[in-house]
């Protein structure tokens, strides 16, 4: 198949916005399927393949499948909605060339779409919007329409209109053709064009004149031809929209009810003529000259070490790794099968066949037997087989070409990691992981299920980068950090099923930031004799406070002038600093919002070393971090609350009893949105207060806005917990056995 036929998208949205359900009927329409299942219904719909999913009727990990939709080859992503699982959305979104936004007729753009918007915007990629559940009470594609350019910032184009809403909705007006579209048959799999209702074609004249004028904007010749009133094609208008789509100038919009069998078709014409194939991407690698650190690995290859038997964790590989990154060429890769491969590895799954590992092909092929280098361990492996995957289904392949998203076995990869035909090749560049923001303490009911518990730990460790593990130096336990209740929540479920472990856990620990409030001056000498070599190291300058993150949590500002200090020295001094950010003097969490600045000190000729000035700045920061007089910061979630405006008054009154902040309260029809910041603290167990407190109606979504100070009363409290073993949260757990 040529690599123009080639589509590789992603459909991402809100909780309940009909995904997984759209995905369904693509399948059904594509020939995939035979008959359509529910996601709330019997066995649950095709691409929620796990149990879990099925029984909760969300989506939970990503799945794959591979469509033909007339000449074209569609490799389809379909992507959790819920925030603790975000981690999906994002790594799909890395490798796929374009994404459906499919938002709800009644509510619009909601919080996750916010979320998944930002994503589509952090990788570039070309979006086509849905407009479902245009079949229930209060459904406005219009009003949705001006959500998306107020809100999202996106020009929406509407390429349809709907005919009729709600329990009325019969078919959409094609905009383009100017014909109306019916969904017949059993399933909507008949399409029948007429005629545009009598009673409608005012409304869709005004509506197309206005889609011309937005695409216009984008195409002088359009322009023109619309001043003079002449006749425009239909194939001039599809090649403005796709172009625009591709610059990321606009979104198309599409229209219609996925459960209902209504507008699916059209939409995946639309994904098929206006997204992109591989080869209208651009993407850009990274290739690095050699630096001394992979001499000196190449040198010990020399010696007669096999290069298979290299630590991928060794001391050498990392700072190879370093040096690559600190020397990097950008190189242009094109989608040709004949070039030199370059891949990339997305997802990891592990089964009782072995890893599974999700792989997007950029540049060259990948044959099944062949061994190709990870460009990270820098070590050969071999791809022993290669599937394309329908859901949890497989397909052996022999061979896969640049653009092709398929998954192999016979290779122990982290996501992320690029693989190449040649050693030092290139890189790609890595996806955002977020950091989690809730954290349990875990230990299983039975002691001869330890090794099953850890066997089950690291397997969803190297699965999911946002799912962490750790153990409690003080205390030994085993800690557990996500996303979310839910996602901890899910993954306690799959060690009780697959792995036949009982776990007892701890109470929520909220993952605390420490940060200064003053600046402080520091001057600081370190002088240690012990016979023979000692050690000397003095440091100036001063502690300041900045608005720091969990990605920029400090700051190093080198102002030594003269050789005060020895240039050599400068790294440790900032390595001995950054060190000590790990656990602050207040209750032992990290410290965020630290920048040093070092104006001047002294040095020894024989004394003074690396490890001194190391020494002296991590001295030199206990010492007078304290000084700054630091605080607590909590993280601060934005929630979004859906609710029966009859329950209004009660949610909003428990929102504030739990310290939180509305920030707005929006009605349509008989439902109130409701948007608030709230600490994470407080909202551990809010899905069963919020259901006691809505008679089961309400629904809610939650994600990470900021850290934002404790108040100093609740702040006593959380230092006083962290150094009483016997309180919950403190040193040592209260345990409760997960159900």
């Amino acid at each position: 198949m040529s690599i123009e036929n080639l589509r590789n998208i992603g459909i991402s949205a809100h909780i309940d916005s009909g995904k997984t359900t759209l995905s369904e009927r693509i399948l059904f329409y594509a020939g995939r399927l035979h008959r359509m299942e529910e996601v709330h219904d019997g066995g649950g719909a095709t691409m929620d393949h796990m149990d879990l999913e099925q029984e909760r009727g969300i989506t939970i990990t990503s799945a794959a499948t591979c469509v033909d939709w007339g000449q074209h080859q569609i490799n389809l992503i379909d992507t959790p909605g819920h925030v603790d699982f975000t981690v999906e959305v994002e790594r799909s979104l890395r490798v796929l060339d374009g994404a459906v936004l499919v938002l709800c007729g009644v509510g619009g753009v909601q919080s996750q779409s916010l979320t998944v918007d930002r994503q589509i915007k952090r990788y570039g990629v070309p979006r086509v919007i849905f407009i479902n559940k245009l079949d229930r009470t209060g459904a406005d594609p219009m009003r949705v329409c001006e959500e998306v350019r107020a809100r999202l910032g996106v020009t929406a184009v509407l390429m349809q209109l709907p005919i009729g809403l709600g329990a009325d909705l019969q078919g959409v007006v094609d905009l383009v053709t100017m014909q109306s579209v019916y969904f017949d048959g059993n399933n909507g799999e008949d399409l029948r064009r007429e005629a545009i209702p009598e009673s409608m074609q005012d409304e869709a004249a005004v509506a197309r004149e206005e889609m011309l004028e937005q695409l216009a904007m984008f195409d002088d010749e359009l322009m023109e031809l619309c001043l003079e009133d002449r006749e425009i094609s239909e194939e001039m208008i599809h090649r403005i929209v796709r172009r625009a789509t591709i610059d990321l100038a606009i979104a198309p919009v599409f229209l219609g009810s996925a459960y209902r069998n209504k507008g699916v078709q059209p939409l995946l014409d639309a994904v098929v003529g206006y997204l992109p194939s591989p080869g209208d991407c651009e993407t850009t690698a990274y290739a690095s000259s050699q630096s001394p650190a992979i001499t000196q690995v190449d040198e010990a290859d020399e010696t007669g070490q096999p290069e298979e038997e290299l630590d991928s964790d060794s001391e050498e590989i990392d700072q190879a790794v370093q040096a690559q990154e600190g020397d990097q060429n950008e190189i242009q890769l094109q989608p040709d099968p004949s070039a030199t491969l370059v891949a990339m590895t997305f997802k990891i799954v592990d089964d009782a066949f072995g890893q599974l590992t999700f792989t997007r092909i950029y540049q060259g092929t990948l044959e099944r037997g062949g061994t190709y280098y990870n460009q990270r361990t820098r070590r050969k492996e071999r791809f022993s087989r290669i599937y394309r995957m329908h859901a949890e289904n497989r397909e052996e392949v022999d061979r896969a070409e640049a653009g092709d998203i398929v998954a192999v076995m016979g290779i122990e990869a982290n996501s992320g990691d690029t693989y190449a035909s040649i050693r030092d090749f290139c890189t790609l560049e890595g996806m955002f992981v977020p950091e989690p923001v809730i954290g349990v303490a875990v230990r299983p009911q039975d002691r001869l299920d330890e090794d099953r518990l850890t066997q089950a730990l690291q397997r969803f460790r190297r699965e999911d980068p946002t799912f962490r593990v750790a153990t409690d130096p003080e205390t030994n336990e085993v800690v557990i950090k996500g996303m979310g209740e839910l996602h901890l929540e899910v993954y306690l479920e799959r060690i009780r099923r697959e792995y036949k472990v009982v776990v007892e856990s701890g109470a929520p620990q909220v993952a605390y930031r420490e940060a200064p409030t003053r600046a402080a001056d520091f001057n600081y000498r370190h002088k240690k004799q012990t016979g023979g070599a000692g050690q000397f190291a003095h440091i100036v300058g001063r502690l300041d406070v900045f608005d720091g993150t969990d990605d920029e949590p400090f700051e190093f500002e080198d102002n030594i002038v003269g050789g005060r200090i020895p240039r050599q020295y400068i790294p440790s001094i900032e390595k001995g600093f950054q060190g000590c950010l790990e656990k602050g003097p207040v209750a032992r969490y990290p410290v965020i919002g630290v920048r040093v600045e070092l104006n001047d000190g002294s040095y020894h000729e024989v004394d003074s070393s690396d490890k001194a000035f190391q020494t002296a700045a991590a001295a030199c920061f206990r010492e007078n971090f304290r000084k700054m007089k630091p605080v607590l910061l909590e993280p601060i979630m934005n929630i979004e609350i859906e609710c029966p405006r009859d329950f209004q008054g009660a949610v909003t009154g428990d929102l504030n009893s739990r310290r939180g902040m509305v920030l707005s309260s929006d009605m349509a029809g008989e439902i109130c949105t409701i948007c608030a910041q709230v600490p994470l603290s407080e909202t551990f167990g809010y899905a069963t207060d919020l259901r006691s407190l809505s008679q089961g109606q309400a629904t809610f979504t939650m994600e990470l806005d900021c850290y934002r100070r404790v108040p100093a009363k609740l702040q006593e409290e959380i230092v006083s917990e962290r150094r009483d073993p016997k309180k919950p949260g403190g040193v040592g757990t209260q345990y409760s056995t997960s159900a």
